[in-house]
């Protein structure tokens, strides 16, 4: 039993409608759900992805709006690496992210810079035969179009016996996972001196993917590797546990499914609010809180 990779990577973020047009328009992801945050309904969890919305591309927000800024300390997710396909595309991405203001680092295969909200993100080349997870933007070629996660990289050191009891292998100081469909890896480096502050443009917590049958046993894996996993939460398009591992970093593992499209017709995701069955009580109360936010693919030319 060993989990697929990345399932998601969950991040805080002041400001809906810059996120929405950094997210869609700059990095030509899709948004996939415009849902709530189902811990704190009257705030928006936005989920970005290929364009089908698989888990392994999935960067997701929770808006706060005027959260103060944030920096990553010790037991933080700092850096969220990306796979491309070619150096071809890091050039690509250093003039179009150059174009629009943003700071870049090119470095031989990657290149670093960070959201509007100072949130890092490093491109790698893609060094491995997963399928690339892409979406569709009119201003980006397939060929250039980011192709889901490669890893993240966090402050601190956790317990070795405790990744390892998780089937996490490490190589190269990384911890990595791979499964059927996908892999990736978690990287730790040392902490700054100063602690760490949530807030905008910081990461909430990683997770990992899972088969739907493996949930219960994850659960009591986690729990016989020491953690203290919560009970199994139906988020509605996946199921979750979460807990923290020994550094403080927040894991999630989450379920291949059942996926987006469970309640929403594929062409047309994230075009407007959904809420899971179990809140749409809550609509009428919740949705005149949340800034309205335009479909980024309103505009589009029909292709």
């Amino acid at each position: 039993m060993r989990l697929d990779g990345i399932h998601h990577v969950t991040c805080i973020t002041a400001d809906a409608p810059r996120n929405v047009d950094f997210y869609t328009r700059v990095l030509g992801l899709r948004l996939v759900k415009k849902s709530v945050n189902q811990d704190d309904p009257t705030v928006y969890h936005l989920f970005y992805a290929d364009e089908e919305g698989h888990a392994g591309s999935d960067i997701t927000f929770f808006e706060y709006p005027g959260a103060r800024p944030g920096v990553a300390g010790a037991g933080m997710i700092h850096t969220i690496v990306w796979r491309v396909a070619s150096t071809d595309a890091l050039e690509f991405w250093a003039g179009r992210l150059s174009a629009e203001g943003h700071e870049v680092e090119a470095d031989g295969e990657s290149l670093r810079f960070s959201n509007p909200e100072g949130l890092a993100h490093e491109f790698v080349v893609a060094r491995i035969q997963d399928e690339p997870l892409v979406a569709r933007n009119p201003e980006i070629a397939p060929e250039l179009a980011l192709q889901g996660f490669e890893g993240v990289r966090a402050y601190g050191r956790t317990s070795d016996e405790f990744l390892s009891a998780l089937g996490f292998e490490h190589e190269d100081g990384r911890w990595d996972t791979r499964a059927d469909t996908r892999g990736g890896w978690i990287e730790y480096g040392e902490a700054p001196e100063a602690p760490g502050i949530g807030g905008a443009g910081t990461v909430h917590h990683v997770a990992w993917a899972s088969r739907m049958e493996d949930q219960a046993a994850w659960q009591q894996r986690v729990q016989d590797a020491g953690g203290h996993p919560t009970e199994i939460i139906d988020r509605f398009w996946f199921r979750s546990i979460y807990f923290r591992e020994p550094s403080g970093v927040l894991f999630e593992i989450a379920t291949l499914g059942p996926g987006f499209a469970t309640d929403e017709d594929p062409a047309h995701l994230g075009e407007k609010l959904i809420l899971p069955p179990a809140f749409e009580h809550l609509r009428d109360r919740v949705e005149p809180l949340l800034t309205p936010l335009p479909n980024p693919r309103e505009h589009w030319v029909a292709q």
